[in-house]
């Protein structure tokens, strides 16, 4: 039997033309992504993504519109599972009040053992997709910017 592993992650575009992403260390991987996370059972898309931002940036959210999901074979850097991933354009309800980093991997501790996840701010026009380590966050980024509300410097 073969697994499934669902995804739900976040674009949020600030006041100020930047996106938010997570750059985050676990199992001794480090990776840039798009903050969100699993789908947990019994839970919809929609609800699962406004607890992972709440869980990781302390932050409610609006879904603002469906963006992109997987539509290829996409299989998980860390087991068996197949990964099909949905991304949403978001909104923020509130201030943005997790620390921010200005340095790609600036992790607090240098124990490559330890869990750790940290944000950034990035101008949209200076994210290029292969700053996104996972290709379905590549195609993302991709799709977002090929959308009439990505402004074009």
């Amino acid at each position: 039997m073969y697994l499934f592993n669902v995804r739900v992650y976040g674009i949020l575009i600030d006041a100020d033309d930047r996106v938010l992403v997570s750059d985050e260390r676990t199992q001794s991987v480090a990776f840039t992504k798009f903050p969100g996370g699993g789908l947990e059972y019994g839970e919809g898309l929609l609800d699962a993504l406004k607890r992972e931002f709440m869980e990781e940036c302390d932050l409610e959210i609006e879904i603002i519109q469906h963006l992109y999901t997987t539509d290829f074979y996409e299989k998980s850097s860390f087991n068996n599972s197949q990964i099909i991933s949905i991304y949403y354009l978001v909104k923020a309800l509130d201030t943005l009040n997790v620390p921010l980093k200005d340095k790609v991997m600036d992790f607090n501790s240098d124990d490559v053992l330890e869990k750790e996840e940290v944000f950034r701010l990035v101008d949209c026009d200076k994210l290029l997709s292969e700053h996104l380590t996972f290709k379905t966050d590549q195609v993302a980024w991709e799709t977002y910017k090929n959308t009439s509300n990505f402004r074009k410097s």
